[in-house]
């Protein structure tokens, strides 16, 4: 059966009995339907006392159109975890609704390792996307407003760094002049939207620890500024109740269920390649106080999603992952070795041999943060004994392991070699977590070591007006943020058509922002973009509904 049929196949569970196997009391379910529900601020403050469950990260190899399976490799590991006898909870992202109507698709696993209902994840779930756009949106329109009302903080209108947004690829709206028409409507003003999972509010969201929390960050959120340069805050606005008001039900973390019925949280989703791209905070801790394992996920290739989770998550939330998955196939193998798409069904071991400096690199990368690895191929039909046997003796040549993954045909059956890997590796006690780099640093010195320690690349060139904009951050109390990198997910480098591992690369800063409210620096690099465009033929021609009134072509 495709993906979409094995979905519609489901038999889900109630989600007051998936509440109860983590032992969350239906009085504290917002329930959404019968399938999905939020979890109780309430109940989630009354688990700080409890002790920290073990947390895994799903991470990958550069993507590439072979495939690679994070998701659904991250959705097999929890139920391979359940399915040996571990009390197992996964935690992802919320899915965009740009990309699934773009070119990539679904984002809830696939074949008997999915996440269910996967229509809803796929469009518009628990509205926590649409919250996030609305609160943003109030806070733009509140800004024009002050403006045009007085101006009472001497705003200087070339100055206000608060872009729209909208949960939609559209590169019309990339750069926009707004408030045309007269004197009733504004100062005129160069503007431009992002898409939502880049807005300030959706890294907020994801780092708060709870309302109070989001609240003071949004009010410390950048807005504008002055002719004289001073910083101007959402606060100053008076906009940071009203925006916490309209983001109070979606700080709520989501619980739905696997086709096995095992809990997953899934909750926020700032993309990797612009943001940290990493589910909320409050998702994952909830997780870890009522389950043993914690398997979740950071988006893309390690070089991002990983990065940005160990060197920003983790860092300013406290946690401290026990293992890293790190998944690859033999396909994406080839590919990076070479071989063309559609020439992947082929055995061709030489290539897969090629190919395996990508998964090499991420390998080493993840071992600087002090987090044992192990490597999941996730498995093909077209994968021959030979080409796996190639990538798992490249791998024990690294001083690591790679296992054999068939969860997409077995789901936790062909997942219970790894889960049994992964336990053993967490139960060896080995774990060391540190960030790559120290927060007193400078910016500009953070952006150099990811790119060399990382990419590995020769250096950054960034110009006079960039450094200076970092070393007046510096001067104003923010040196001690992270970085964050916005960078092409499909390759070390930023030209998205260099694979494998390149090295005597440079990396182009094109811009910095600063998201204090956040709290860190975001660093776009080469021509990546924050507001995506539609491809030739978008997903969005065919997705449909069928004659029974299902959703076709969302998946």
């Amino acid at each position: 059966m495709s993906d979409i049929e094995i979905a519609r196949a489901a038999k889900k569970k109630p989600i007051q009995e998936i509440g109860a196997k983590l032992g969350i009391p239906t009085d504290d379910l917002l329930p959404f339907g019968h399938d999905k529900a939020k979890v109780s601020a309430d109940f989630i403050k009354a688990q700080a006392g409890k002790e920290d469950g073990k947390l895994i990260l799903v991470t990958a190899i550069n993507p590439t159109p072979a495939g690679e399976g994070k998701t659904t490799t991250t959705v097999g590991l929890g139920d391979g975890l359940n399915a040996i006898g571990k009390n197992a909870c996964i935690c992802i992202r919320e899915a965009s609704l740009g990309p699934n109507f773009g070119m990539k698709g679904g984002a809830a696993g696939g074949g008997y390792a999915q996440v269910v209902p996967m229509e809803d994840m796929n469009l518009h779930f628990t509205g926590d996307f649409h919250a996030i756009t609305s609160a943003h949106s109030l806070l733009a329109a509140m800004i024009d407003n002050h403006i045009y009302w007085g101006n009472e903080q001497e705003i200087d209108v070339r100055r206000v760094a608060w872009r729209r947004v909208v949960d939609m690829n559209d590169r019309a709206l990339r750069q926009i002049t707004c408030s045309l028409g007269g004197v009733a409507n504004g100062f005129p003003r160069e503007g431009g939207f992002d898409i939502t999972v880049a807005s300030e509010v959706m890294a907020i969201l994801c780092l708060s620890n709870d309302l109070a929390d989001l609240q003071k960050r949004l009010g410390d959120m950048i807005v504008a500024y002055r002719r004289d340069r001073t910083p101007v805050f959402c606060r100053d606005i008076k906009a940071d109740g009203a925006m916490t008001v309209l983001l109070q039900q979606a700080m709520q973390p989501n619980l739905v269920q696997t086709l096995e019925n095992n809990p997953a949280f899934v909750h926020g989703g700032p993309f990797a390649n612009i943001a940290h791209g990493c589910n909320s905070v409050v998702a994952t801790k909830t997780a870890l106080k009522l389950a043993d394992y914690v398997v979740t996920e950071a988006g893309f290739g390690a070089d991002l999603g990983a990065e940005k989770f160990l060197n920003i998550k983790c860092r300013k939330a406290g946690l401290s992952p026990s293992a890293v998955v790190i998944v690859a196939t033999v396909r994406a193998m080839k590919m990076n070795g070479g071989v063309a798409k559609a020439d992947l069904g082929a055995e061709n071991v030489a290539a897969v041999k090629e190919g395996c400096a990508n998964l090499g690199r991420h390998i080493e990368n993840i071992q600087k943060f002090g987090v044992p690895a192990v490597v999941a191929i996730n498995h093909f039909v077209t994968d021959t004994d030979a080409e796996v046997q190639a990538v798992k003796d490249y791998v024990a040549s690294l001083g690591a392991e790679a296992v054999l993954a068939r969860h997409w045909e077995l789901g936790s059956e062909g997942t219970r070699d790894l889960a049994t890997r992964v336990v053993e590796i967490i139960d060896e006690g080995k774990a060391k977590y540190a960030p790559l780099y120290k927060d007193e640093l400078s910016l500009f010195t953070k952006i150099e070591t990811v790119a060399k320690e990382i990419y590995r690349a020769d250096e950054v060139i960034a110009d006079a007006k960039i450094r200076n904009q970092l070393k007046d951050w510096e001067d104003q109390g923010y040196g001690n943020l992270p970085v964050c990198m916005a960078k092409t997910q499909y390759s070390f480098s930023t030209d998205p058509s260099l694979r494998g591992a390149p090295t005597g690369h440079s990396v182009p800063i094109r811009e910095v922002r600063l998201s204090a409210g956040a709290g860190f620096v975001v660093v776009v690099c080469g021509d990546i973009m924050t507001m995506p465009g539609l491809p030739r033929k978008p997903a969005a021609e065919a997705i449909h509904i069928n004659a029974e009134g299902q959703i076709e072509g969302l998946f």
